[in-house]
């Protein structure tokens, strides 16, 4: 995911330059740096009735927000809470989204069927595909590609170079009699991807082979994500929202991807339904769905952060 990789990459690159400036220099600069996000919100609201699923913060503090009632934009600063607005969906739902590093926000639509991408500077809508598909939900970004998952059927979708191509889930993969696939990333080493599967053995994850659609099981021991929603990797801890536990269950997983470690569960009293994550210096940041409320035009909603693990 691009958010996860340049985080990763931004601590990194830290830790090459203490190596090669001295540790009181990178000390001093980590420090202003952690002094100044803790004074930023660790809680912001979005709009009223906005109903939002998916985040996704680029190179910038910036996160956006989209929404399932009419797949709008939303834009906040991570510096102070403010936001707005920034792309109208047109009535077609936002689900899962990401940024490139060129500012193209890439759009998971839902029950729509389709796949939309959007320039987040001027929000416009640059293209919009036709999957044929049923529930387009989540989106991770690998060089050269787009892959989107559907929760109702089998499939992958891979958008590369201005085309859509379907890739079928088989090995391992079980379908489920209803919502089955749901959030996407990549495994540490990067040649393979990690699917939630809700269905299969209780619910857990799948890595997947992008060249062929084959599906095995990862190992995470005892555990389980029967509610696992949006995935985040960071570097080789893996952070799986469980929107319906109101919890991050965090593994440490191998560098293939085929086996993970429980580390511990993340809780917070401010969660209400949280569905997906992104990463910003030393904090994760979730917007609460409130999937357990009816939901109005007067329905709020909020955004919140804790520590990274």
């Amino acid at each position: 995911m691009a958010p996860a990789d340049r985080s990763f990459a931004r601590r990194t690159l830290l830790t090459t330059t203490a190596a090669l400036t001295g540790a009181a220099v990178l000390g001093g600069t980590a420090h202003a740096a952690e002094t100044r996000q803790a004074a930023w919100p660790a809680q912001f609201p979005l709009p009223d009735g906005f109903q939002p699923e998916g985040i996704t913060i680029g190179s910038e503090p910036y996160a956006y927000f989209g929404s399932l009632a009419n797949g709008d934009i939303y834009r906040a600063s991570l510096a102070t809470g403010r936001g707005r607005i920034v792309a109208k969906g047109a009535g077609r739902p936002t689900v899962g989204l990401k940024i490139d590093r060129h500012g193209r926000l890439f759009l998971a639509g839902g029950d729509s069927g389709e796949i939309r991408t959007v320039d987040a500077r001027s929000g416009e809508t640059e293209q919009v595909y036709a999957t044929g598909g049923t529930f387009v939900n989540d989106v991770i970004l690998t060089p050269g590609a787009a892959w989107f998952t559907d929760s109702f059927k089998p499939v992958l979708y891979k958008l590369a170079k201005g085309a859509v191509t379907t890739v079928p889930l088989t090995g391992e993969w079980q379908q489920g009699p209803d919502f089955t696939a749901n959030g996407i990333e990549r495994t540490p080493d990067g040649r393979a991807l990690l699917v939630v599967n809700a269905f299969a053995n209780g619910g857990g994850l799948m890595r997947v082979d992008p060249r062929t659609g084959g599906a095995r099981a990862v190992d995470l021991g005892a555990a389980k994500l029967p509610n696992g929603d949006g995935l985040l990797l960071l570097g080789r801890i893996l952070y799986a929202v469980q929107q319906q536990q109101n919890a991050i269950d965090v593994f440490r997983l191998n560098d293939a991807g085929t086996r993970g470690t429980a580390i511990t569960r993340i809780t917070d009293p401010r969660f209400r339904i949280p569905t997906t994550v992104a990463a910003w210096g030393s904090r994760l940041y979730l917007p609460n769905a409130r999937f357990d409320v009816e939901p109005t035009p007067t329905t709020e909603y909020d955004a919140v952060a804790v520590r990274q693990v």
